[in-house]
């Protein structure tokens, strides 16, 4: 399975982040509004996000997302998690730049990401954070499906609550 594949569609081309990626990335999430309402709303903070990434490339499934038209680095996502006995694979730690909202380019960006990997497993799934309105209505548009349940996870020091979405191929 690619975890890192190179997809290109009609607004955005995604790649494997690369080290070299620091700049134009951290430009982009250096912008307190993008983790408002986010569970690692500090995410903007150079030291907090330089964790973000440093796991992005040890995770070996980070990927940046590129405007195709204008090359500029807009944000970056991540394949994860793994679980071949349930056919089951995370897509998450998706951002990107508050010029590109409004559902267009996410909707591509996550058809990209879903077509290829739906090659491999049955299920994505994406954790998004219990309070995090914004994210979980652009879960919806795209077509996820709330899961029973909730997920607790350890993140900078704190333990949050994560519902989850399913995309089954």
């Amino acid at each position: 399975m690619d975890r890192q594949p190179v997809l290109i569609g009609d607004l955005v081309e995604i790649r494997p982040t690369l080290p070299e990626d620091w700049d134009g990335l951290f430009a982009v999430a250096s912008d307190p509004l993008i983790w408002e309402v986010h569970p690692a709303h500090d995410r903007w903070q150079e030291p907090v996000f330089r964790r973000y990434f440093a796991d992005a490339l040890a995770s070996g499934g980070g990927v940046t997302i590129r405007d195709k038209a204008t090359g500029t680095i807009i944000g970056a996502s991540r394949y994860d998690g793994w679980l071949p006995d349930k056919s089951e694979i995370e897509i998450g730690w998706t951002f990107i730049a508050r010029a590109y909202w409004g559902g267009t380019y996410n909707r591509e960006i996550k058809r990209l990401m879903l077509d290829h990997i739906h090659r491999f497993a049955e299920t994505a799934t994406f954790m998004v954070g219990e309070n995090n309105i914004r994210s979980r209505r652009a879960m919806e548009k795209i077509g996820g499906v709330l899961r029973d349940g909730v997920d607790e996870r350890e993140m900078a020091g704190r333990t949050v609550r994560h519902v989850i979405y399913e995309i089954r191929r």
